[in-house]
């Protein structure tokens, strides 16, 4: 090296923003994959952490739509969220969250799935739902519930966003063994801790510049 020069370290990085065509398209890849994943899960009787879990076993129990119920559930943290991570952050999260809910709606159209071991449908819908909510929030979105709350204590505080989504799944996946076969609360442990790793792991305050 040079006297006097710099190392890459050293220098200054430029950020540039995603445009509204890389949000738009991050966004939209990240609620596909919140959507495969939880028909993945659904497929297997399962639930998983955050709000994709509670409108699962809200399903089971109810009969209801898993996309309505997702929807329903939001409306209170997308006011929280608009208190206190923004209204670009709301309206991001909020598009997203309807794209999920009309998604899960077509899917039994043209997705069925007639047999899915527990364990791939723990994995892999965990993994797909954690790609998704990565995928929102480095585009500035969350796919609402307790991901917003995560999200904001990050911003905020710096805690980090997927142990805090790891607590608040173990107290889900406590309360769903009144209403869940344990052998599935199990295999549902495991497809949150898929999700909350893959946040954990890629969601972490200044591994990526700009974050």
């Amino acid at each position: 090296m040079f006297p006097g020069s710099a190392s890459p370290s050293q220098r200054a990085v430029v950020v540039k923003p995603h445009s509204p065509l890389d949000d738009v398209y991050g966004i939209a890849v990240g609620v596909l994959f919140v959507v495969i994943g939880i028909v993945l899960l659904q497929a297997a009787q399962l639930i998983t952490g955050g709000v994709a879990g509670i409108a699962l076993l809200t399903s089971y129990v109810s009969g209801l739509s898993v996309g309505t119920l997702f929807m329903m559930i939001n409306v209170p943290f997308f006011l929280f969220g608009y208190l206190f991570m923004g209204p670009l952050f709301t309206l991001k999260s909020l598009a997203g969250s309807a794209l999920i809910m009309g998604l899960l709606k077509i899917m039994p159209f043209v997705l069925v799935i007639d047999h899915i071991h527990p364990a791939v449908a723990a994995l892999g819908g965990g993994t797909f739902c954690g790609m998704g909510i990565l995928a929102m929030a480095r585009h500035g979105a969350g796919v609402g519930g307790t991901g917003i709350v995560t999200l904001w204590l990050q911003k905020k505080y710096g805690i980090n966003a997927g142990r805090t989504q790891v607590m608040i799944d173990s107290v889900i996946l406590l309360l769903a063994l009144g209403l869940v076969a344990p052998h599935l609360v199990g295999w549902s442990a495991l497809s949150a801790v898929a999700m909350s790793s893959m946040v954990m792991v890629w969601h972490r305050s200044g591994r990526y510049f700009g974050s």
